[in-house]
């Protein structure tokens, strides 16, 4: 059983589902921060190993130390393949330039920062290409993305392999508090980070719309990022609008999700979508933006609803169409779980994941 060392510093629900499922494939050991202990605390296999290490703020001088430390573990470890999340950390990156690595595999989860997105760490978007280079295979979850990487950065196309994101109800299901929510006909959700890319105004602008023909219809709005007051700027209807602008604890997602019949991506930029791929594991439907790999995630009409974006009208129509169709739902709800058990399901893309670390290390052999 070959050695491998899965190392994060974000990305953790991806990367704990992975974890967990991989464990069976290969001898594992899980690296990351300190502060992402908590968020994998009760949720891991307890057959993983899992090492810990002091991680400064990204300002901070001490990350030198800090890098030194992560490499003393990785070299103690003797790893066959060393398996990176991607972790927008410009001192990873120089980390990864100055040092010889193990074989290296790294997944890319978005190649470039989105737009309006301010949280995104200054440098990183160059000094993330460093990684592009030197891991010898890629992981990306959408074909569009591996065309980026083929033909704007001239990667091989037998170094980048496509998997999908896995759904994440699962865990935000044994994550939730054990009171089971009933799901409410009329409500729609929009949750995850509040960015310009996620054309939050674009579903605010359909909301009357759709209220002529469902007048029931409820929005949840629940995440962090922009000031919501911008949308709102006479106040809003406490029975149209739940506003939750903060960040929502991770036994509280479950819940929201329980509760909405249709979760809205009404995204203008996308590569891939941890909320949809929560929204299939919970059974929640998916409206979403045709655009970029939301494109390739959903598959319209079977298990979801794509609409072209920044098309106000075609959105409120795709929401109106679901809402007033149980049977739909229904239809729609199965096809999402039956993805779960298939190509979205942990145990087949671990055993994915395993085949890119021995098509590296045969690779290897071969030289």
């Amino acid at each position: 059983m070959i050695k491998v060392a899965l190392l994060h510093f974000s990305f953790e629900d991806y990367t704990i589902e992975l974890a967990n499922s991989l464990v069976k494939h290969v001898d594992l050991t899980l690296i990351h921060p300190e502060k992402l202990s908590n968020a994998c605390s009760n949720v891991l296999d307890s057959s993983i190993r899992v090492i810990s290490f002091k991680k400064p703020r990204i300002r901070d001088p001490r990350n030198l130390l800090s890098m030194y430390t992560m490499m003393r573990i990785i070299k103690d470890i003797q790893p066959d393949v060393l398996h990176v999340q991607e972790t927008n950390d410009p001192w990873y990156d120089w980390t990864l330039l100055i040092n010889k690595m193990p074989p290296l595999v790294t997944t890319i989860h978005d190649i470039f920062r989105h737009p309006g997105d301010s949280m995104s760490v200054f440098g990183s978007e160059y000094t993330r290409r460093i990684a592009f280079y030197r891991s010898q295979q890629l992981i990306v979850h959408t074909h569009q993305l591996k065309k980026i990487l083929t033909e704007q950065f001239r990667i091989p196309q037998e170094r980048v392999n496509v998997l999908p994101h896995g759904e994440l109800g699962s865990l935000y299901q044994r994550r939730g508090k054990q009171n089971s929510q009933t799901r409410e006909p009329n409500t729609l959700l929009f949750f995850g980070r509040i960015w310009p890319y996620k054309g939050l105004k674009y579903l605010l602008q359909a909301m009357p719309l759709i209220a002529e023909r469902i007048p029931e219809v409820k929005l949840i709005i629940a995440g962090r990022g922009e000031n919501i007051k911008q949308y709102f700027p006479n106040g809003y209807d406490e029975k149209r609008y739940e506003i939750i602008n903060d960040f929502i604890p991770l036994e509280e997602v479950s819940n929201l999700f329980q509760r909405s019949t249709v979760t809205v991506l009404p995204y203008i930029e996308a590569s891939q979508s941890g909320v949809a791929a929560l929204s299939y594991g919970m059974g929640t439907l998916v409206v979403a933006s045709e655009v970029g790999g939301l494109s390739e995630i959903i598959q319209h009409k079977k298990d979801g609803l794509l609409v072209p974006p920044c098309d106000v009208q075609s959105l409120a129509d795709a929401i109106i169409y679901l809402l007033s169709d149980r049977d739909l739902q229904q239809s729609m709800r199965t096809a999402a779980l039956a993805r779960c058990q298939e190509d979205l399901n942990w145990s087949n893309i671990a055993a994915q994941t395993a085949q890119v670390y021995y098509k590296e290390l045969n690779m290897q052999n071969k030289y």
